[in-house]
């Protein structure tokens, strides 16, 4: 059966704008929907309709993020249509300077030397709001130029979590494939005497910037030009020479005292493999980079601060666009470092289970605690834009989580070291308990003949005599106690509320599971790892928690948030 044009040109557009809302992966259920929402007069005909729709699907997420985008543009310019700047009070964000709608280009310049932290997604999600409030354009840059330290799997971990974040970019690059032209650049600003090829070694570098002082190499030019072409031609090894910015050696700004453009580095690089040896740092290809790839507005932490001079002074020298260049602080908590120096060690030495583990600020280890994604860019920005580097407190985040998973999180019971109460004279019961306090989220059934658990934690506030209220099932009298063999004895007494005794929560024999909480706390006392960081509860929970898949979110009363892990297991998030 031939397909009308014009719906398969609505298919396109479906596909694409589906397509850029979800991370540049249609979804062919939410497709067919809305093609069936735009023409609810082919419903008879759909069955022959969603093979070519299919087909298109999948041609379609084959293709990067900013192709799809430019397929949309063409396909349905109104279908980008600039959207009306976010006020203030939405985004939380302050206006950014020289800001045209339309035009904002943000970037976020990862290095893939390790795994994103709640740092990086502070940057990230600040470059991508902004770009979004002024319907402008975001960028996820590799800044990969420090072969020695990147690896694929940190590429990887990069695009997971700017992915789990539900961060679409507009355009993914990488430093690294513009190599060449930054080379180029880096031959002009020696052309133009602001650059030289020093051999010294580290330590006469490092004594004479400490003194203010230029080494001979800055001096000899002609020295300069013979060597430049052999530094970029791969005459020099690895520590014999490298490519300095000819600066102010008197001024007060030390970053300004011949900071180094180029270094040489033997190691292979993950994305470009042995042929390229001169690697750009920092301080040369971000600039380089920004004003090529059309960044409007560079925002980077407080700690480039005094690079800023080096940053404009390039670019100005070398007749570039110069971008607004914005600061903000760095994000990390008190007691939780983000410090790959504090962190990294911890792994190898395997203090810590891995990257995921949850007591880590890594975004592997949110997820796995049972942080969602949209908490943590709502925590963001809350923080706004602010150079104070002020320590937030986690409980600042987990009180946005609460919010988000209160309403999808079944109540159940978990009592932390069991303590055994026989109860005599009880008939066997069956109580129906609900799964969230005041939504609907169903029902389930508990089971009871005469034998509860209760936390040993409420068990030490018993004595003999004393009448409690097992929660939602009926009261008890206790009439003996061992609290070292943490058993008890009770005699049933009635089922009447009474408001004067103790409510008790209770875990049934006969609907018990052993169940183990794993209970992050905090990583870092001072400057020394916590060796008491991860706590583990053991103890029974309601059997009904294995019908619940991993990665669900659930409330044990009294204790907590938690994700469940396994059948076996779950991670306290926070109360």
């Amino acid at each position: 059966m031939d397909i009308d044009e014009e719906i398969i040109k609505l298919a396109e557009v479906i596909i694409l704008k589906n397509a850029l809302d979800y991370n540049g992966k249609a979804r062919l259920d939410s497709v067919i929907s809305k093609i069936l929402g735009s023409k609810p007069e082919i419903k008879t005909q759909i069955k022959n309709i969603i093979p070519k729709v299919k087909e298109i699907l999948e041609h379609i997420n084959s293709l990067p993020i900013h192709e799809q985008r430019d397929l949309l543009i063409v396909k349905c310019p109104q279908g980008l249509e600039p959207k009306k700047v976010i006020e203030k009070n939405e985004s939380q964000l302050p206006p950014l300077i020289k800001a045209e709608l339309g035009k904002v280009i943000t970037r976020f310049p990862p290095e893939p030397n390790g795994y994103p932290h709640i740092g990086h997604a502070k940057a990230a999600v600040i470059d991508q709001e902004y770009a979004k409030m002024y319907s402008g354009k975001f960028i996820l840059r590799f800044d990969d130029t420090n072969p020695l330290n990147e690896k694929i799997e940190y590429y990887d971990a990069i695009m997971e979590g700017i992915s789990w974040l539900n961060i679409i970019p507009d355009l993914i690059k990488n430093t690294s494939d513009d190599i060449y032209l930054l080379h180029d650049y880096g031959k002009k600003l020696i052309n133009k005497n602001r650059a030289y090829v020093c051999t010294c070694n580290q330590t006469t570098i490092h004594d004479l910037r400490s003194k203010g002082i230029p080494c001979q190499c800055r001096k000899d030019s002609e020295y300069n030009l013979e060597n430049s072409d052999k530094i970029f031609n791969g005459y020099y090894h690895q520590n014999e020479a490298i490519i300095r910015f000819k600066g102010n050696m008197n001024s007060n700004n030390t970053v300004m005292r011949d900071p180094t453009l180029f270094r040489i580095i033997g190691s292979s690089h993950p994305k470009r493999g042995e042929k390229i040896t001169l690697w750009p740092t920092y301080d040369f290809a971000a600039p380089i980079e920004d004003s090529i790839d059309g960044v409007t507005h560079a925002l980077r932490t407080k700690e480039y601060e005094l690079r800023n001079e080096l940053y404009r002074l390039i670019l100005n020298i070398l007749d570039m666009r110069v971008p607004e260049v914005i600061e903000f602080s760095r994000l990390e908590f008190e007691g939780l470092p983000v410090s790959k120096r504090k962190l990294k060690p911890l792994v190898e030495d395997k203090k810590v289970e891995g990257w995921s583990d949850p007591r880590l600020p890594t975004l592997m280890g949110l997820k796995r605690r049972g942080i969602t994604p949209e908490a943590i860019r709502r925590f963001v920005l809350s923080l706004g834009i602010t150079l104070s580097e002020t320590k937030p407190s986690i409980e600042i985040l987990e009180s946005f989580n609460r919010k988000i998973i209160d309403s999808k999180s079944k109540r159940l019971s978990f009592v932390n070291v069991p303590f055994k109460i026989t109860i005599k004279n009880a008939e066997p019961k069956e109580v129906i308990f609900k799964n969230h306090p005041s939504l609907e989220m169903g029902y389930r059934k508990i089971n009871v003949k005469n034998i509860v658990y209760i936390s040993n934690q409420d068990a030490e506030k018993l004595k003999v005599g004393m009448e409690i209220r097992l929660i939602e099932l009926y009261n008890i009298k206790i009439s003996w106690i061992d609290k070292d063999k943490k058993e008890g004895i009770a005699e049933y007494t009635d089922d009447i509320l009474k408001e004067n005794i103790q409510k008790i929560q209770w875990v049934s024999e006969q609907d018990s599971i052993k169940y183990k909480i794993l209970k992050p706390n905090k990583l870092f006392i001072g400057d020394k790892f916590n060796s008491n960081s991860l706590e583990i509860l053991e103890g029974f929970a309601e059997s009904f928690v294995t019908t619940l898949s991993a990665d669900t979110m659930i409330q044990f009363i009294r204790l907590g948030f938690c994700r469940i892990e396994d059948n076996k297991s779950a991670i306290f998030t926070h109360k």
